[in-house]
């Protein structure tokens, strides 16, 4: 289980300060996926990477399976098994595809194993897993290859922002199933997502507005609220 007790942010912004996040409080229950959704600005981004530990909170505390994790940092969360696919993938010099899997990995994996997480995510694993991790690779490639790293670490918490972005329409469905694999029980799957695909895939669907949460529910519960009266209703549909 993760809980997040009372999480404030603020940023300086030249008048005092900015408040990102406020008085958020939410619980992800072992074996759920979690989508977090809203319009730009929300606070979404913020929360994912507060919850990873890349930036910590002014307030509150989180708690992962009984154990407050609030003062690690992003280096000690990976090692209790968090992993975090960023919305804008970090590039790396002098690696190869297959070598950056490898690492994600933790252990040796054959090469059957990273062809079938590449294929996952609409790349072709010939094409590759032998080739350098440089300039030539576009954003939507360092995408991909991203969530499957993600995917291959396996963690007890994973959380995605916007994985969408830079996937086409027949990656996206193989996409929605590779979310599936992550589903055993006790994993935990947050998502960060404007896409309506993604956020009806989800067993808890939490809605963001000005840096609280305005709505948690069901997908059925939540899209009915929020659809006629909110910016969510201008809900992304181009890859239905």
């Amino acid at each position: 289980m993760l809980q997040l007790q009372d999480i404030v942010y603020s940023v300086p912004d030249g008048k005092g300060r900015k408040t990102i996040l406020d008085g958020v409080n939410l619980t992800f229950n072992d074996g759920e996926r979690i989508v977090i959704t809203g319009h730009n600005g929300s606070g979404k981004t913020t929360l994912a990477k507060i919850i990873m530990g890349i930036i910590q909170p002014d307030r509150g505390r989180i708690i992962l399976n009984g154990e407050d994790i609030t003062k690690l940092d992003v280096t000690a969360r990976a090692k209790k098994g968090m992993a975090f696919a960023f919305q804008q993938p970090v590039r790396f010099k002098g690696l190869t595809v297959g070598d950056l899997l490898q690492v994600a990995h933790g252990r040796f994996a054959l090469r059957s194993e990273l062809c079938e997480y590449l294929s996952a995510v609409g790349l072709c694993a010939a094409d590759y897993l032998d080739r350098e991790l440089s300039g030539e690779l576009s954003g939507g490639e360092l995408k991909r290859i991203e969530i499957a790293m993600a995917l291959l670490r396996d963690g007890a918490v994973t959380v995605f922002d916007e994985p969408e972005a830079g996937i086409d329409l027949w990656s996206f469905d193989n996409l929605i199933d590779a979310f599936d694999t992550l589903k055993d029980g006790k994993k935990i799957t947050i998502i960060i997502s404007h896409q309506e695909r993604v956020m009806r895939s989800a067993d808890q669907l939490v809605v963001m507005q000005s840096g609280q949460v305005q709505q948690v529910g069901t997908p059925a519960e939540v899209l009915k609220v929020i659809r006629p009266a909110t910016p969510c209703a201008k809900l992304q549909r181009s890859q239905k």
